[in-house]
């Protein structure tokens, strides 16, 4: 269920995501991947004075990239319960970037598919597809199948607030299939079965 009413200018403009997505489409053509962006822009000042920023601060001070993402992803929850879109974006972004120049491929699976949630969650639904897309593929690469099956239901999602009920019906069972298989907790097991039995139509009533 959206809880704004409209999509959300969102700020984006972490280096890496858009670079990387580059890069592969370059591989597929043998050609030599750019490199990617090696610092990020400076927090904004907003943000920087908040206090779940200071342990992120301090890590990213130290070069720190696995407590960076950490702490950059704890400052996302904290945004996200309170409902301040822009700003979970942000850290969560921060974290994504960290996490990847770390190593740390799991953390970025889900902080890529936290980014689709919170994009979801805040009425923009169309830019939240990209990220549970790359968070799938990426799960799938490291043979993690509960987070694909989390990002396959967020995925599914997404798409039944688009009205394509039929796409996330066939989304909802590849969740179901990774999250059984993972031995997922069962309430995880039960959303994405809740969304591949949904029989709603387009444009019916409620």
């Amino acid at each position: 269920m959206n809880i704004a009413a409209g999509p959300i200018r969102w700020g984006e403009g972490t280096p890496g995501r858009v670079a990387r997505g580059l890069a592969r489409l370059r591989a597929l053509f043998g050609a030599a991947p750019d490199r990617v962006p090696d610092r990020l822009p400076e927090l904004p000042v907003r943000l920087r004075r908040t206090e779940v920023a200071a342990p992120y601060l301090e890590a990213e001070a130290q070069g720190d990239h696995q407590r960076a993402g950490v702490a950059a992803m704890a400052a996302t929850e904290s945004a996200i319960t309170a409902g301040d879109w822009w700003v979970a974006d942000t850290w969560a972004h921060r974290a994504l970037w960290h996490f990847e120049q770390g190593g740390h491929m799991l953390g970025a699976v889900r902080a890529a598919r936290r980014i689709g949630d919170l994009r979801t969650a805040a009425g923009d639904p169309d830019s939240a597809r990209r990220y549970y897309a790359e968070a799938i593929s990426e799960a799938r690469d490291l043979g993690a199948e509960r987070e694909e099956g989390l990002a396959a239901t967020g995925l599914a999602r997404a798409e039944m607030d688009r009205g394509d009920v039929t796409t996330a019906r066939k989304l909802a069972d590849i969740a179901v299939g990774a999250l059984e298989r993972s031995d997922a907790p069962l309430g995880e097991v039960s959303a994405a079965r809740d969304l591949r039995g949904t029989e709603k139509s387009v444009g019916s009533a409620p």
